[in-house]
């Protein structure tokens, strides 16, 4: 999962590949320490919706390195996970997102308008690792400054070097153990005080009755800031290579703003950044395998939303689709918290781009450089477009 064959051309492209026909539900790779790879969306779905057979009590890989992953609550199952959720759930909420969505805006028209007059980005560096990060920091109430330590943590654990699965552990733990050591004293210094802001008000929730322990509070909020700066991040540059390379695509986007609107379910569908696992809860056949306890399932959610029994001509962007079908956000009880916030920053990001730049294309000679991982990540999008006179 983190050296995928054929990744030079594409991200999805490579893990499409496994997607051949004849191909049974679940295979065993010795790779990453050993693990299975669910690979039809059918079978992502229904591991993602049952966590009493599929637990998420350790979710990364390889299995060494998600022993060292420490944050709450997706390491958890129902019952323990849900009083936690329904914390991450409040600095969330779709209602608390739509309250921010004239500051986000007002991130991607300065964005937007300092560059426009160039003619030309890289994307992934100028817009895309900024706009989103500029974002969650301010929903945060946390300094710019910190945005390059805080990545560095972030890339450590979401692609984690090492050539063993005990070296990469050692990788993420020591992002882990950043985060924490970087969220302790904002947890202490926002206790019992009032704010608007994500983490004031998830760190003054109450669980089970009580306020939440401190060392809950410290997984917590790391999660709220691994998801705020890696996701949306790499998600835009997918997005944004596939709308310089399809005009037309762009061009009724533009017509119509309810389907600008609309758009966002089929392209999360389309780019789908997320390899996460689950572990094997008990001992079971499923899809004609047989499962032990502590076994690892990897999901990697581009092979449902890729999947050509799910969606029809999968690595089309259509904006007629219907119904969508994917795990893009996850499912079950893990389904990503941060779904309205993303969604609401790819609808800005095109609606204020295409306001100052309705046409635009890569560069001549771009070549993208993928990355897979727990989030996959893709650099050196250049974007080229004639200036308004």
């Amino acid at each position: 999962m983190y050296a995928l064959d054929g990744i030079e051309e594409g991200y999805h492209e490579a893990w499409k590949r496994v997607q051949k026909p004849g191909v049974p539900d679940m295979i065993w790779t010795p790779r990453t320490g050993g693990h299975w790879i669910a690979t039809s969306g059918d079978a992502v779905r229904e591991i993602y919706a049952d966590p009493s057979r599929f637990s998420s009590e350790n979710i990364w890989l390889p299995k060494e390195a998600g022993e060292k992953y420490e944050m709450v609550p997706t390491r958890m199952d129902p019952p323990e996970h849900t009083p936690y959720r329904k914390a991450l759930d409040k600095g969330l909420s779709l209602a608390q997102i739509r309250h921010v969505e004239d500051r986000v805006r007002v991130i991607a028209t300065e964005l937007v308008a300092e560059m426009a007059p160039r003619g030309q980005c890289e994307f992934s560096a100028d817009y895309a690792r900024v706009f989103p990060v500029r974002v969650f920091m301010a929903l945060a109430d946390l300094p710019m400054e910190d945005v390059p330590y805080l990545s560095r943590l972030a890339v450590q654990m979401t692609r984690p070097e090492g050539n063993t699965p005990e070296e990469q552990a050692a990788t993420l733990e020591a992002g882990n153990k950043g985060f924490f050591a970087y969220v302790d004293p904002i947890i202490r210094a926002r206790r019992g005080k009032s704010g608007d802001d994500m983490i004031t008000i998830m760190v003054n929730s109450e669980v089970n009755g009580q306020p939440i322990d401190h060392d809950k509070a410290l997984g917590l909020i790391s999660l709220l800031l691994l998801a705020g700066l890696d996701t949306v991040v790499n998600f835009l540059s997918f997005m944004m290579i596939y709308l310089a390379r399809h005009p037309e695509l762009v061009a009724e986007l533009r017509s119509d703003e309810l389907k600008l609107k609309r758009s966002a379910e089929e392209m999360f569908r389309r780019f789908p950044v997320v390899s996460e696992a689950r572990m094997v809860a008990k001992d079971q056949v499923f899809r004609g395998v047989e499962l032990k306890h502590g076994d690892m399932i990897l999901l990697p959610t581009a092979l449902h939303g890729l999947d050509d029994r799910e969606n029809a001509d999968p690595f089309k962007v259509d904006l007629d689709r219907r119904p969508i079908s994917h795990s893009t956000f996850g499912g079950g009880p893990h389904r990503c918290a941060g779904l309205h916030l993303a969604r609401m920053e790819a609808i800005v990001t095109l609606e204020e781009w295409f306001k100052l730049i309705p046409e635009f294309s890569l560069a001549d000679g771009a070549a993208p450089i993928y990355h897979s991982g727990i989030v996959a990540a893709v650099d050196n999008v250049p974007l080229v477009w004639t200036p308004k006179s």
